[in-house]
Parts: structure tokens; C-alpha cells; sequence
């Protein structure tokens, strides 16, 4: 793809090459839909996320998120995202980041771990991630050109509530999404994620393989927006339904791998979301050694 995103793609880069050492983080394979798992206390796991579609009424574009997110302690997970986007025949945006933290109020598992989630967000209306949907949106916002888009700044606060369960193997999580713009008299915005995992295989080999089904994932997402405090419900806003695939490499990289596709008239026929990551053990040990 003959794309300007030269900008975009250093951030790529840039999660390619930070680490050192890893180990595979074993957890759901979703892109949009949280579970309960936290970062173990000292890791950090980088990792990059790609979007990409080929709208029937708007040009192809690229989306890619690089994210750093460290466990600060067992019940607090903290995270920074940094975001961009190239149009085919437009141009490439950087289009802001996002600073996120997760709190885990319960000490152990139960049959429901709730997690809750806060975020800020400044990020500009070129923002094509996808990571969330909230509040009424159509995809016939991505006909509108980035100079346009870019000038267009947000600023909110987004939480979220999220409930996972642990069944037999299989991981079943929902979130509950509420946003508000704190620069713009925006009304609340609600959207919801649900989905449901299940590792190929839940016994180790006895042998050591890179191709093991127990290194494979995979499950379900289905996630939309829910209007506002005006107008809840599921009409007038953007639904998906996504297989997901995750694939575990002895090396520590995760390799996640998602088609998308629209469920109504204001969704775009097909998000194409990949995405890979690389955890860092016991990151902060690393100061600690240079005093």
C-alpha cells in the first residue's frame, strides 16, 4: 500500500526493538474486550496493534497503536498508548494517546473478578483505532478528510466496568463502557464489549514445540456503542462481531490476528486488526541494578 506513513510506521518500530528478554503473556486473545488478567508486578509488556479497512465510501487507511503497560503493583495495572493513522491519497496523523490504569478490588479468583478501569484520552477526530466504540458513531465519518478530522481535539475521561470468569478453560468477559468529553458539553456516552475464549489445548506437550495447541487461542468479541444518556440503546451507532486467534511463541512474542465485521448500516464492511507482543520480565529490577 503506496501510503505517507512514514511517521505511523515508526512507532511500529519502535515496539519491535525496545526489549530484551520476555516471556509470552498467557491471556485472552481480544483486541477490544478486557479480561480480569493484570500485568504481574514489574513487567512490561510492549506491544503494537494495527487496524486497517477499505471502506466502500472512504479511502484505505492504516491505524497502528503502540502500547506500554506495566504492572505497578498485583491490583494495579497502568498503561500508555500512543496513536496514528495514514489515509491512502490523504495523509498520515499522529492522533494523540491515551493513559490508562486497571484496578483489581478483590485479592483471588472468583466466579465473577470484577476489574475497574479509568482513562484520559487527548486524542484528535483522526483517531481510526477502533479501540472502544461509544456513544452514536457511523463509520461515514472516515470519508472526512485528516485536515479536517485533526482539528477536532478530545479531551475524556472514559471508564469502564469489566466482569471475567474463568470456566473450565474457557474465559467469558464483559465491559461496560461509559465516556464523557471533558472540553466539549458532549452528553454521556455508553458501549458495551462481550466475548468468550478458550485455549486449543489445555495440556502441556510432552515434547518442547513451537506449533503446540496449547500455544493457540482462540474465541469471539461482539462490541458496539450504546447511544447516550438521551438516547441508550443499540440504534444509530457502529456494531461488530470478531473472531480472534492468538498464537503464543516459545520466544515470547504473541502473535493476535482479527477479522471484524460490521453487524448494520453504520459500520464499516470489515476491520482488519493484527497485532503482536513482547513482555519484558521484572522491567523495574533494570534501575535497580544500575545504582
Amino acid at each position: 500500500m503506496a501510503f505517507r506513513h512514514r511517521r505511523a510506521a515508526a512507532l511500529v518500530v519502535l515496539c519491535l526493538f525496545a526489549a530484551f528478554q520476555a516471556k509470552a503473556q498467557q491471556e485472552p486473545p481480544y483486541f477490544v474486550t478486557y479480561s480480569s488478567v493484570m500485568e504481574e508486578p514489574g513487567n512490561l509488556e510492549i506491544e503494537n496493534q494495527n487496524l486497517t479497512a477499505a471502506p466502500k465510501e472512504a479511502q484505505t487507511f492504516f491505524a497502528p497503536t503502540v502500547e506500554f503497560e506495566y504492572g505497578a503493583t498485583a491490583w494495579w495495572t497502568t498503561e500508555v498508548y500512543v496513536q496514528g493513522q495514514a489515509t491512502q491519497s490523504d495523509s498520515s496523523v499522529f492522533t494523540g494517546f491515551r493513559w490508562e490504569n486497571r484496578f483489581r478490588p478483590l485479592p483471588r479468583d472468583y466466579w465473577i473478578n470484577p476489574v475497574i478501569y479509568i482513562e484520559y484520552e487527548d486524542v484528535n477526530g483522526a483517531d481510526k483505532s477502533y479501540l472502544e466504540i461509544t456513544g452514536n458513531s457511523s463509520a461515514a465519518d472516515l470519508a472526512i478528510p485528516n485536515a479536517v478530522l485533526r482539528q477536532y481535539i478530545v479531551r475524556s475521561f472514559e471508564g469502564k466496568l469489566i466482569l471475567s470468569s474463568n470456566v473450565r478453560g474457557w474465559n467469558f468477559s464483559e465491559n461496560f463502557i461509559t465516556e464523557k468529553e471533558l472540553n466539549h458539553p458532549m452528553p454521556w456516552e455508553f458501549g458495551y464489549a462481550v466475548a468468550a475464549s478458550r485455549p486449543l489445548s489445555l495440556r502441556g506437550s510432552e515434547r518442547a514445540c513451537t506449533f503446540c495447541r496449547q500455544n493457540f487461542s482462540a474465541g469471539a468479541e461482539l462490541f458496539g456503542g450504546l447511544g447516550t444518556r438521551y438516547g441508550f440503546g443499540l440504534s444509530h451507532t457502529e456494531q461488530y462481531a470478531a473472531p480472534t486467534l492468538a498464537f503464543n511463541t516459545p520466544g515470547g512474542f504473541t502473535y493476535r490476528f482479527s477479522p471484524e465485521f460490521g453487524l448494520n448500516d453504520n459500520s464499516a464492511t470489515v476491520l482488519w486488526r493484527f497485532g503482536m507482543s513482547y513482555e519484558v520480565s521484572q522491567f523495574r529490577d533494570w534501575f535497580r541494578r544500575s545504582r
